[in-house]
C-alpha cells in the first residue's frame, strides 16, 4: 500500500480514551512499512511538554508520537499548547513560545488567529510527508466548544478530514459514547465521521459483536477494530488528569535483592511533567506511588517532589495539607529527597516569583541552601550529549551555597534538586542515584538492576501498540482513509431542533 499526501483525525469519546496511543501505533505502524509519516495535534492543553529541536516546547504525547514515527520532535507537530496554571487561566504557546496568559473566555478571540496557524502547519506537513496522523483534544462531542474548536471537527471541516473516533470500553456505556458523540454533532460534522475503534477491551470480543453490528446499523458506520487491553502500555501519559494519588505507577517487579524501595511521588495540583518518575517505575524492586497525603509519606524510603506549572500555589498546597512538615522530618533523618523542576525550586530557600504567581518573595522549604528568581523569558533546552534531558522553567538559580549534583542541579546530603526534565532516563545516572538512595535510606538489601534501559522500554512500548493495531484493527480500512478521505455516510438525525 502506498499512501498519497492523506490526513486521517484520531478523535475520542472522552479525554484519555487512548487518542494518543493509536496515533503513535499507527505511526510506528506506517513508519514501519517506509511510509514517511507524522504525527500532528492541531492543539493541546497539557502540562506534560517536552523540548523540541528548535527550541520551543510541545505536548509530551506528540513528542513521543514523533519517535513513533523516527522523526525528532519539532514544534510543528503540535503548533498551539495550552498549559493550565489555574482553574481558569492557562499559558498560551503558539509554535513553541510563550505568547500569552489567556482565560477560557478570552481564548475566543484568539481563535481566527490560532485556527490559521494550524491549518499552515497540516498543509505545510501534508506537502513534506506521504502521511500526516492527526490527534484530536478532548473529544467532539463537546458542543459548547464547538464554535472555537481548531482540533477536532473544526480542524476536520477546513482541511477535510475523515475522522474515526476512539472509545475507552473499561470506562462502561461504549456503545452510547460513540453513538452520542455522532449524534450531537451537526450534518456538515458527522459527514466526516468514517467510523469507530474500541479501545481497552477485556474478555471475549464476540460478546460485543452484536452490539457493534447494530451500532452500524443504526448510524451507517463500521467499527475498524477491537483493542484488547494490555498492562504494558503505562509509559508517557498524556497529561496528569491520569495521574491519581494513591495509584501505583507502572507495574512493579520483583526485587533483585532482599529489600523493596518505596517512592513517594507527590501528587502536586498543578503537576507537569508527571513522566519523570516513570523511569524509577522501571526498576525492579522500585515501588512508586502518587500521594497527596502526609500519612502517606510515613513508610517513605524516598520522596520525590515532580515538577509544577504553579511552584508558588503549590508550595503553598504542600503547607496547608501538611505535607512540607513531613517532607522535612522525612530529610531531618537523612532520608532521600528529590526535587524536580517546580519541585526543586520548592525545596530552595527563596522563590522570588513576579513572572507567574506575581507573588513577589516566598519563602521555600530551605532543605537547600539556595535561592529562585523568576525569569520573564522561559528557559527551553534539549540535552543530548553527555546525558539527555530538556529544560522548561522560568525560576533560575541566583544563589547557592551547596554542592553540584552531576553539573545538572545541586545536593545538600541526601536532598537532591535539578531543573532537568527525563534526567533519571539516563540509566548510569538512575542507577547511580538509586544506590546513593537506597543506601541513605537503609535499605541495604535493596539491589539496583543493570540490565533496565527506560529508552528501550518506551520503545518497545510503541512497537506493542503497533502489534496490538495490526493484529486487532482493519489496517487497510483505515489507512484507506488517507487516501480516499471522507465518504458519504448517513446523518444521524437525533439532534435537538426548536
Amino acid at each position: 500500500m502506498t499512501a498519497g499526501a492523506g490526513a486521517l483525525l484520531i478523535a475520542g469519546t472522552t479525554s484519555d480514551a487512548g487518542k494518543s496511543m493509536v496515533v503513535a501505533g499507527l505511526c510506528r505502524l506506517l513508519a514501519r512499512k517506509g511510509i514517511r509519516v507524522a504525527p500532528f495535534k492541531a492543539q493541546n492543553m497539557s502540562n506534560n511538554s517536552a523540548v523540541t529541536v528548535d527550541g520551543g516546547e510541545i505536548g509530551r504525547a506528540q513528542a513521543v508520537q514523533a519517535r513513533a514515527a523516527g522523526l525528532s520532535p519539532h514544534t510543528r507537530f503540535n503548533p498551539v499548547l495550552l498549559k493550565p496554571g489555574s482553574d481558569r487561566t492557562s499559558q498560551l504557546v503558539v509554535r513553541g513560545r510563550v505568547v500569552d496568559t489567556v482565560g477560557a473566555r478570552d481564548y475566543f478571540t484568539h481563535r481566527e488567529r490560532l485556527a490559521a496557524v494550524v491549518v499552515d502547519e497540516l498543509q505545510a506537513l501534508r506537502t513534506e510527508f506521504d502521511a500526516v496522523i492527526v490527534e484530536g483534544a478532548g473529544s467532539p462531542a463537546e458542543i459548547n466548544l464547538r464554535a472555537t474548536d481548531i482540533a477536532n471537527m473544526g480542524l476536520a471541516r477546513a482541511a477535510d478530514l475523515p475522522v474515526v473516533i476512539v472509545g475507552d470500553i473499561d470506562r462502561g456505556g461504549l456503545l452510547a459514547h460513540l453513538y452520542g458523540t455522532l449524534a450531537v454533532l451537526e450534518p456538515e460534522d458527522q459527514r466526516l465521521i468514517c467510523g469507530f475503534l474500541v479501545n481497552k477491551f477485556r474478555g471475549d470480543p464476540a460478546l460485543l459483536a452484536p452490539g457493534l453490528t447494530q451500532l452500524q446499523e443504526m448510524t451507517g458506520r463500521p467499527t475498524y477494530g477491537v483493542i484488547p487491553y494490555s498492562d504494558g502500555l503505562w509509559l508517557d501519559a498524556e497529561d496528569s488528569v491520569s495521574v491519581l494519588a494513591h495509584r501505583v505507577v507502572g507495574e512493579p517487579q520483583t526485587p533483585r535483592g532482599q529489600q523493596w524501595l518505596r517512592v513517594a511521588a507527590v501528587r502536586l495540583p498543578r503537576i507537569s511533567n508527571s513522566t519523570d518518575v516513570e523511569a524509577l517505575a522501571c526498576e525492579p524492586g522500585v515501588l512508586v506511588r502518587w500521594v497527596s497525603d502526609p500519612a502517606d509519606l510515613a513508610d517513605a524510603d524516598v520522596i520525590v517532589l515532580p515538577g509544577s506549572k504553579a511552584t508558588v500555589a503549590d508550595l503553598a498546597w504542600l503547607r496547608e495539607r501538611g505535607l512540607a512538615d513531613a517532607i522535612a522530618a522525612h530529610a531531618r533523618l537523612d532520608k532521600p529527597v528529590l526535587g524536580v523542576c517546580g519541585g526543586f525550586q520548592m525545596l530552595c530557600r527563596r522563590i522570588d516569583d513576579s513572572v507567574e504567581s506575581r507573588a513577589g518573595r516566598v519563602d521555600g522549604l530551605a532543605l537547600l541552601d539556595a535561592d529562585i528568581e523568576f525569569d520573564p523569558d522561559k528557559t527551553l533546552h534539549h540535552h543530548e550529549v553527555p546525558m539527555h534531558g530538556y529544560e522548561i522553567h522560568h525560576g533560575r538559580v541566583v544563589r547557592s551555597t551547596e554542592d553540584d549534583w552531576l553539573g545538572v542541579g545541586i545536593r545538600s546530603g541526601a536532598v537532591y534538586g535539578t531543573h532537568w526534565h527525563g534526567l533519571l532516563d539516563n540509566d548510569d545516572v538512575r542507577r547511580g542515584w538509586l544506590t546513593a538512595a537506597a543506601t541513605a535510606a537503609a535499605r541495604r538489601g535493596f539491589v539496583v538492576a543493570d540490565d533496565v534501559d527506560v529508552r528501550a522500554r518506551r520503545d518497545a512500548q510503541l512497537d506493542v501498540m503497533a502489534e496490538l493495531i495490526t493484529s486487532h484493527v482493519d489496517v487497510d480500512a483505515v489507512l484507506a482513509l488517507l487516501e480516499n478521505g471522507p465518504a458519504p455516510l448517513p446523518t444521524v438525525a437525533t439532534r435537538l431542533t426548536p
